[in-house]
């Protein structure tokens, strides 16, 4: 094997070797943020925009959060997860402020709610997606993927979202403020990325088909839904007086959110199985060694591993395992989308590149463990 294969990075930590067109997109990103919050609030005084922050911060740290968690078998890239999350605070929120704004002084406030609002801000969330999806397509597995980063980029035009609505209920009254809070804080903080989930499980869907065709049509299909659904609710604050509202969030926001959760549920128990049946295999190739099958077929029990490995050996070793444990489930994911497409793994040179990082990963263990660290 060449020396390239040996200093393999896991891919995601790969992105970090081109820095500065990255570095220039999640800034500029974070102007647009900036801007946004500006053009809404600049007008507020500073503790109202301090206090509409903190409160938009509670439910943004539950849901970002969340789909964490839901990542925790093959963690994504962290720049990559970043700049998903400031796509959606900076470019959707001021691409989304400055179409509702003109359409709103053209066509009236009804239709910019309920028509340019839905359509506008979830082509726009949706575009980081779909980028993804052609320019970044290795990066996505399926749907726990897909529906990670269009959560991270709702999460972050919510946040900003919210930021605007509760610092001008706040600079109203606090009973506003509050009343704010409770409706998109507590009610319904995963609204938006119950909307934009639906162009995320079409790109997850999409990124494991060959064609092109596929490619457009399924995350074209999944905005519209995205779009309808949030027209949907948008339409129903302004039915009855708030009492469509009510109704809307009860049959249809409260079990459609149960069911999209079992769909992540589903498919993170499913990647679970996926890399189980592939460690079987791997024992049989010789990749890695019997004793270590259970350690790493499921969470908890990888979990326990580089605990007692920190405890007993230190941080270096519990890092050397995460490293290694993170290998073995890229090879997993690798050859199960290789099986799919029916490629060869043989002829794949990303197993390759894979094989010698797992087994440079598991001697660094090795090693420090043996060493007593």
């Amino acid at each position: 094997m060449t020396s390239a294969l040996t200093q393999h990075q896991p891919w995601s930590r790969q992105q970090r070797r081109r820095v500065f067109w990255p570095v220039l997109g999640l800034v500029a990103a974070a102007c647009c943020a900036v801007v946004v919050i500006g053009l809404a609030v600049g007008d507020l005084a500073p503790s109202t925009v301090a206090t509409a922050t903190l409160f938009a911060l509670l439910p943004v740290v539950v849901v970002v959060g969340t789909f964490l968690w839901l990542d925790r078998w093959e963690p994504e890239p962290g720049r990559t997860m970043l700049a998903a999350f400031l796509w959606g605070a900076g470019v959707a929120t001021l691409g989304a402020l400055v179409v509702n704004s003109v359409v709103a002084v053209t066509y009236g406030e009804y239709t910019s709610s309920v028509v340019s609002a839905p359509f506008a801000e979830e082509a726009l969330k949706g575009a980081f997606l779909v980028g993804l999806l052609w320019r970044q397509r290795d990066e996505i597995d399926g749907l726990v993927d897909g529906i990670v980063y269009s959560g991270l980029v709702a999460a972050g035009f919510a946040f900003v979202e919210n930021i605007l609505y509760l610092g001008r209920a706040f600079d109203t009254a606090s009973i506003d403020g509050y009343s704010v809070f409770v409706v998109r804080g507590v009610f319904s903080p995963f609204a938006h990325p119950l909307f934009t989930v639906f162009i995320g499980i079409a790109v997850g869907i999409a990124a494991r088909r060959r064609t092109a065709a596929a490619r457009v049509v399924l995350p074209f299909v999944g905005y519209l839904l995205a779009a309808g659904l949030h027209a949907l609710w948008n339409a129903s604050a302004l039915w009855d007086d708030g009492q469509g509202f009510v109704a809307v969030y009860v049959v249809v926001m409260v079990p459609l959110f149960a069911g999209m959760l079992s769909i992540a549920l589903w498919q993170r128990r499913r990647e679970q199985r996926v890399v189980a049946a592939r460690l079987g295999e791997f024992v049989q190739a010789g990749w890695i060694p019997w004793y270590e099958l259970d350690l790493l077929s499921t969470m908890r029990s990888r979990r326990r591993w580089a605990t007692a490995m920190k405890a007993q050996y230190g941080r270096d070793a519990a890092r050397a395992v995460r490293a290694y444990q993170v290998a073995v489930t890229e090879l997993a994911f690798l050859v199960t989308r290789l099986r799919h497409s029916r490629t060869d793994p043989r002829t794949d040179p990303r197993v390759a590149e894979l094989l010698a990082a797992v087994g440079g990963t598991r001697a660094r263990a090795v090693a420090l463990t043996s060493a007593g660290r």
